[in-house]
């Protein structure tokens, strides 16, 4: 191994690469540009940016890094995508850097910002499928940080189909508090994370913790680079990445700022040219298999709500077969193994130190049926052969994964509910802590402002069902997530006692009884819209149902008196986004 190199996980390399000259063409795409004399002026430009006449015969690949400063998930992103282009070049491959947006969740939660997140996933997926076919690129290595990179990079690797290997730029590590927070339950030391930022505002407006608490907690909760250290959507979404064969063994939970993570982009270039070589596309892993396998490993880990709404656009860009049914099944039968935060004890971190996602799925793999091991990988393998040798879970040493015999909860957290209220459906994320049943009196909200309100003058009371409106993808629009109101409800001690229900969505860190996804959204006249302050509702998580408790005629009366509010936007993009975006139940697309 070469000085400085670390390798404390084994990762299955790919065969050696030979030298391109075999049976596939490697440079096919960008060769129409390069080889074809008709093409002087693309070829002038190429040599204007330093390119020799022996490199334009090398395959071209993009080096997609979401970076940018002003997000700890992404400001590290170009110089690990710097690192990958130095491995892509010794392959004798030309990389190209480029980027797309992005957006902070984090950043913009409770503002007018949140509303931009997930379009960011679709302006994403347009913008490396337009710069990769624009630019006849022959592959990509593409690197997401934060939210809605990880499903905007399969989205764009499922469209334009070439060569594709996902680098996830890691979790951050974890934070600890400087002084006790008896309100929260934490002495100095504890682990932080940015969950507790949003639980401690609670607390602070429930009188519980004080200010100079709650700024222990913001100042220290995040100490560097990486995606938001618990199972929140980041990781989930890295995982399922990992799962569905589209990154390297262990890519999904190596942190962020670590010499693994510089190594993993130090291999890259080789796998890659193997893909190029052999000619392994996104569609010849995105498969129904490599579906069904996020849908369960999602379950084992606890994983966010958010992954249903982006499994799902990703399955149509693939054009595979995918419905809410198909996550409802799953999770029948898919234990709740993780312990981890935001419901559980551990970091993304403490996965990693005790063999991270291979040693999950290598467990899965010898003890049940739930993952198909013979799905496709960017290695040219399948998914068993990756694990050929990755050592085993020790339950004797850690607590991070439960064994089958003791699962948090026998079955799935994510549970698909139907009923009066949601008649197209509504996710939710019960992991058996909150109860399996609520039932309580509404209380209708249509801004996160008037919760804190609320919840500040003490008038959300044990027994109340918060319903928030017009929060869903045409409504918001966006589809704005509600960790704010979530967390804050937790923080004023009332997480067993109160149910929150939307048609937005809800942050991978939001644990509690909280449902999202509701279809019909209230901006389409779905009952949500015509709930009233005092309604009785009732959620079944065992019967996987969720009803408003009217009378027919009550209701009828009410969906006559309701009236259609116009697009909040009459131009540019959150316009656009709500004129052309699907219902939540079909995953939010918008092409």
């Amino acid at each position: 191994m070469a000085p400085g190199a670390v390798d404390i996980h084994p990762i299955s390399k790919p065969s050696a690469a030979s030298s391109g000259n075999g049976a596939v063409k490697i440079n096919k795409y960008s060769s129409c540009i390069t080889e074809d004399k008709s093409h002087g002026g693309a070829q002038a430009f190429l040599h204007a940016i330093g390119l020799s006449k022996e490199d334009l015969s090398k395959a071209q690949v993009a080096i997609g890094a979401i970076a940018y400063d002003g997000n700890p998930c992404n400001n590290h992103l170009d110089a690990l995508g710097k690192l990958c282009k130095e491995s892509v070049q010794k392959e004798k491959l030309i990389g190209f850097q480029c980027s797309s947006v992005g957006v902070s969740d984090a950043m913009t939660q409770g503002t007018s910002g949140m509303s931009y997140s997930l379009p960011s996933r679709d302006l994403i997926a347009d913008s490396f499928q337009l710069i990769i076919e624009a630019q006849q690129y022959d592959g990509a290595v593409l690197l997401p940080g934060c939210d809605k990179n990880m499903p905007g990079c399969l989205i764009a690797a499922a469209r334009y189909n070439r060569p594709t290997v996902i680098v996830y730029g890691g979790a951050i590590k974890a934070g600890h508090h400087k002084i006790d927070c008896p309100g929260l339950g934490r002495k100095a030391g504890d682990v932080a994370n940015i969950a507790d930022t949003y639980e401690a505002y609670g607390a602070y407006l429930a009188g519980k913790i004080t200010d100079e608490e709650r700024r222990d907690v913001n100042e220290n909760a995040c100490p560097g680079s990486g995606a938001c250290g618990g199972l929140f959507t980041a990781n989930t979404m890295s995982s399922i990445i990992e799962v569905m064969g589209m990154s390297l063994p262990y890519s999904s939970c190596t942190p962020a700022e670590s010499a693994e993570k510089e190594q993993e982009c130090l291999r890259i270039g080789p796998v890659i040219r193997n893909c190029l070589e052999k000619d392994i596309k996104p569609l010849d892993i995105m498969t129904r298999r490599a579906f069904l396998n996020a849908i369960a490993i999602c379950n084992v880990l606890g994983g966010s709500t958010n992954a249903v709404l982006h499994l799902l656009a990703i399955a149509r860009a693939a054009n595979v077969e995918l419905s809410l049914d198909d996550f409802k099944d799953i999770g029948a039968k898919t234990p709740f193994l993780a312990n981890m935060k935001p419901s559980g004890k551990y970091m993304m971190e403490d996965l990693h130190q005790v063999g991270g996602i291979p040693a999950v799925l290598k467990y899965l793999l010898d003890n049940t049926d739930l993952i198909d091991g013979d799905a496709l990988t960017i290695t040219g393998k399948t998914l068993r052969e990756n694990l050929a040798g990755i050592p085993e879970l020790d339950f004797d040493k850690q607590d991070v994964i439960r064994p089958l015999s003791n699962p948090i909860k026998p079955e799935g957290h994510l549970r698909i509910l139907r009923g009066s209220l949601a008649p197209d459906g509504a996710v939710a994320k019960i992991t058996g802590k909150e109860g399996l049943q609520f039932e309580g009196t509404a209380m209708v909200f249509e801004t996160e402002e008037a919760i804190f309100d609320a919840i500040e003058a003490k008038r959300i009371k044990k027994g109340t069902v918060v319903i928030i409106r017009y929060q869903g993808p045409k409504g918001a629009p966006g589809m704005p997530e509600m960790l704010g109101p979530t967390a804050a409800i937790l923080g004023a001690g009332l997480g067993k006692d109160v149910c929150l229900i939307t048609d937005g969505r809800f942050s991978g860190a939001s644990h509690g009884l909280v449902i999202g996804h509701v279809v019909p959204e209230a901006f389409n006249g779905g009952p949500i819209a015509l709930v009233e302050d005092g309604d009785r509702v009732t959620v079944d998580a065992v019967e996987n149902t969720i009803d408003l408790h009217i009378s027919d005629d009550e209701l009828q009366q009410r969906k006559t008196a309701w009236k259609p509010r116009p697009y909040k936007h009459s131009r540019g993009v959150l316009y656009r986004y709500a004129r052309d975006v699907a219902d939540a139940s079909q995953g939010a697309y918008t092409d």
